[in-house]
Parts: C-alpha cells; structure tokens; sequence
C-alpha cells in the first residue's frame, strides 16, 4: 500500500523528514536526478510514487528487469518531443536499475546531461559499483535505511484501516503479540509485512471476519532469505564487520557476523582464508598459536565441510578473538615493501652473498662472514643491511614482549661488542 502524499510516507527521517533536502526539493518542483538505494522494502517505490503525485513533470515508470533498451529509447524520445512542443519535462523512474548493464546505462546519459529527462534510479545494490560513474557524478544519492519496528506498525495498521486501498473494510481483530512477531520478522521490510498481513487475512476471513493470532502470524511469513550476493555489497559488508569484531576483541559480535555469512549461503572456504590472514595481519607474535589455528580451522573445513565444519569456524573465530592483538608484523612487512618500491635498493653486503660456487672467492663472496653459531647466544656482531633500518617494533602484548625483550638485549649485547678493543670479540 503506497502513500498518497508527503505526509503519508513512512520512514527515512534523515533525508525526507520536515525541512530536508528531498522534500524541500519536491515541495519545490526542482529535482535533480536521484539515485534511491537501499534494502527491499524500504520505501524506495513508494517515494517515487509520492514524487508523481507531487511533481508538474510527465511521470514515466519503468523497471529494469522487464524493460529492454527499445522500450527505454521510445521513452527518451517521447520526452524530447514534449520537452521541445510543450516545455514539458519528463522523470523517468528505473526501479532495479542495477539490472542495466553498463552499455543500457549509457543509453541514458545524453538525455540526463542534456536536462531532457530527470533520471530516478532505484537499487539495491551499491551505486558506486552497479551505476556508471558519469551517471552518478549527475545525480544525488540518497540512502534508504531498513525500517523501524514502529514504522512497520504504522503502515500494518494503517493497511488494517484504509477501507479504500487496505483491509478496512473486514473485522480484524490484530492481536499484540501476532503484530510484535510480524514486524520483528519483517527485519526493516514493509512489503514483507504487508504480503505476510494480506496472506493472513485471507486465509484466515470468515463471514468478514479475522482474528488474526500469533499462530496466523507465523503461519503468514516465510523464514527470510537473506540479502547476500557472494560477488555484491552484502558480501563485503558482513566479512568487513566479521573482521573488525574480532579485531575489536567481542567474540559474541564475530560469531553473531560468521552465523549472517553461514546462513546467508558464503563459502566457508572464504570465511577459513580469512580467519588464517587475520591470525598474521591482527595477531602476529604477540600469540604465534593463532595462525596454527586459524590454519587448522582451514583445514578442517577443506577435509570435513559443511555442516560440521561449522564448529571448527566458531572455534578458531572465538579464538583469535580473544587472543591478544598485534599489528607489527602487518607494519613491518608495508614499512619495508614501501622502502623497496620508493627508496634506493641496497645492495647485498659481500659477507652475506651466496659462497657455495666455484669462484666465488674472486668476487669477495662470503668474504668475512661469520657464523652465528660460533658465538655466545648464537649472535654475531656482523651488518646484516647496508644501512640502518627498523621496520619490526614488537608490543608489550603476550608472545612479543619476550621477543621485544629479547631484541633489546641482542641489540645491547651487540653495541658492547663493538665497544671492545679489537683482538677481544666474543667468540
């Protein structure tokens, strides 16, 4: 059931509320080219269908999915014509506009850059990857955010009382609990709740009657599948929060994000991959176990599959995160590649070059090099890079503080060293 005007849209306070931009632009009659994205559900269609009550432009209507590139240029031509003979200009509605690929999407683009139509897109997928970068930098993106739990309620019982467009003309009892269960399975999507209501009623109308019970509720709504595109934003979205709640040490938000990718149907090959890269990327040393397990989990999932490899996923998911973090590794390894791409390349001191061929003692190969193992606690005071570089600076946390302890007494051990008068070096 669509509003019929401003003030009966539901929703999207933060950008159709009193004194905001889209509506002051269609109180004013002056819309650019719009780009809706957003959940299924929330009010996409429904603003458009607002707009075409408002605006003084020709409204034309058209969705992707059916719509071929015939039916668009007889659109835009039909525009031309009335811009040119009337002055009357066109706003063109293209709901699932994602569906366009990028040749049908450049279709459209002399006719927005020329002012002949207003372009209306709306999608649900993100716009900056679904929509053609020139058609977007011409167009202002608003973004449509899933619905409240009492938004839902307002437009489940304003369908239960418009006699003209809803179910106000039957005896329906809605109990409390049966309305609280439809809109918390709805999860933000009124055209669910609606299908979910209608499927009810009529199932359930006897004489122009209704009691419409938790039991009729949950017997009206099917499980709902979830929004993932294993090539789309979803995809990114959940691993992204998967990431940064185990990043952020709150196990039960990492688990909560693995059951979303789980269900949703994601690879858990992927999920492992991920797991293994965040044991070295967010853990590193400060709990060397952690790759063990992460790569263990890989395992598991690559010898047993779903179902059961569920468990090792929640187990090593649970495990990195709560292991204490380091990041140095990841820092050390971007600090030198940095270095090598932008810096001079420095070259290999003789001593560490490759000695094991016949005549390499000609070219100074290996010349002075000195065995490690030959002295106490296996260190040498020898150069290992032509110049002085840190890139490895280890944290205070777990496994790396010993490591950072024991950096610092090498390092001192070696700068006593080079202090000795020459003759009396450890060895």
């Amino acid at each position: 059931m669509r509003p019929r005007s401003i003030d009966g849209f539901v929703g999207q306070e933060h950008f159709f509320g009193e004194g905001k931009l889209l509506r002051r632009m269609l109180l004013a009659d002056r819309l650019s080219s719009l780009i809706f994205y957003g959940p299924p559900g929330t009010g996409k269609t429904a603003l458009a269908s607002v707009i075409a009550q408002h605006t003084k432009s020709k409204f034309r209507p058209l969705n992707a999915v059916s719509t071929g590139i015939k039916e668009v240029r007889e659109v835009l031509a039909e525009a031309r014509s009335d811009l040119e003979t009337d002055g009357e200009r066109t706003i063109l509605f293209l709901d699932e506009m994602h569906r366009f690929n990028k040749a049908q999407q450049d279709i459209l683009l002399p006719d927005v850059e020329e002012g002949v139509i207003t372009l209306i897109g709306a999608t649900t997928q993100n716009p900056f990857f679904a929509i053609n970068s020139p058609l977007l930098s011409r167009s202002q993106i608003f973004t449509f955010e899933s619905l409240t739990k009492d938004h839902i309620k307002t437009i489940v019982n304003r369908a239960l009382q418009d006699k003209e467009r809803g179910l106000g003309n039957l005896a329906i009892t809605m109990h409390d609990d049966a309305l609280e269960f439809l809109t918390a399975m709805s999860d933000g999507d009124a055209r669910r709740a609606l299908t979910a209501l209608e499927i009810g009623v009529k199932s359930s109308e006897s004489d122009g009657a209704v009691d419409f019970t938790l039991a009729v509720a949950q017997d009206s709504i099917q499980r709902k599948l979830l929004d993932f595109d294993p090539t789309g934003d979803a995809h990114y979205d959940l691993a992204s929060a998967f990431i940064k709640s185990m990043r952020g040490s709150d196990p039960d938000a990492s688990i909560y994000w693995l059951a979303r990718m789980l269900e949703a149907g994601e690879d858990p090959r992927f999920i492992a991959r991920r797991l293994v890269i965040f044991a070295s990327e967010d853990i590193g040393n400060a709990n060397p176990l952690a790759l063990l397990i992460a790569t263990a989990a890989w395992q598991a999932v690559e010898t047993v599959g779903l179902p059961e490899c569920q468990l090792n996923l929640s187990q090593a998911t649970i495990y990195l995160a709560t292991s204490l973090k380091s990041n140095a590794s990841t820092t050390a390894i971007g600090k030198a590649r940095k270095d090598v791409r932008e810096g001079r390349t420095l070259p290999v001191p003789k001593h560490l070059r490759d000695s094991h061929y016949k005549g390499a003692e000609s070219f100074g190969h290996g010349e002075g090099y000195q065995y490690s193992h030959d002295f106490d606690d296996a260190i040498a005071d020898q150069e290992y890079l032509p110049e002085e570089r840190r890139y490895y600076e280890p944290t205070d946390r777990g496994h790396e503080a010993e490591i950072k302890k024991r950096l610092e007494e090498w390092r001192k051990k070696r700068r006593a060293e080079r202090r000795k008068p020459p003759g009396e070096e450890g060895g």
